[in-house]
């Protein structure tokens, strides 16, 4: 997961996309510079629609399948063709199913036991979830005890905060719902959303966060 984030330190969130607007808003994304993906497992839709991205967008893009709470959702999205899984939490049997199936995780963590636990497993590049409720000098308490570890800020961070996030030391950002401007979406303006997302992570690129 390390050489994961290190290459895509921006991870585009995608929950519940409309169906018909998949195809026209992951192209938006990716034509902004975007090249890492998730795509939430909370909604119904999401196999097929992680399939659908891995058989059709660019083969340098890294897809991703998120919110994998059990067993079932990871055997889920392996089957669908997820380069990797996030989840919010850091239960075993999905930290055991990934070491034994070699599959890159990035497991959502919120407290040292949460950080001990996947350590216990292999994990050391860890989600701090959700990061907006805690102050940008926990990851630097975390790692006073577990110093061989890395995180990325997902949960409150947008295009706004991101290089915050960022220059405090965390390894990376996933950006969900305010990625993009809700009524730039609502008006499928593809082309202002690729602009805006160019416009972000150039910002990154100057301030050499990327």
């Amino acid at each position: 997961m390390h050489n994961i984030i290190k290459k895509h330190p921006v991870i585009a969130i995608l929950r519940s996309t409309p169906q018909e607007d998949l195809e026209a808003y992951t192209s938006a994304l990716y034509d902004g510079g975007l090249r890492a993906f998730e795509v939430s497992f909370s909604s119904e839709t999401a196999a097929s629609q992680l399939k659908w991205m891995k058989e059709h967008m660019a083969p340098d893009t890294c897809i991703g399948a998120g919110t994998i709470l059990t067993r079932k959702d990871a055997e889920s999205a392996l089957q669908a063709g997820a380069d990797f899984f996030l989840s919010p939490s850091s239960n075993p049997e999905v930290l055991d199913y990934c070491r034994t199936n070699r599959i890159p995780l990035l497991p959502g963590v919120f407290s040292p036991t949460d950080v001990s636990i996947c350590l216990s497993y292999g994990f050391h590049t860890l989600k701090l979830f959700p990061a907006a409720d805690l102050p940008l000098q926990y990851i630097k308490s975390l790692k006073g005890p577990f110093p061989n570890t890395e995180f990325v800020a997902v949960g409150g961070v947008t295009p706004q905060n991101a290089s915050t996030y960022l220059n405090s030391g965390f390894a990376g950002v996933g950006i969900g719902s305010s990625l993009v401007d809700k009524t730039l979406f609502q008006e499928k303006n593809w082309a202002q959303i690729t602009q805006n997302i160019r416009l972000f992570l150039d910002s990154l690129k100057e301030e050499n966060l990327l």
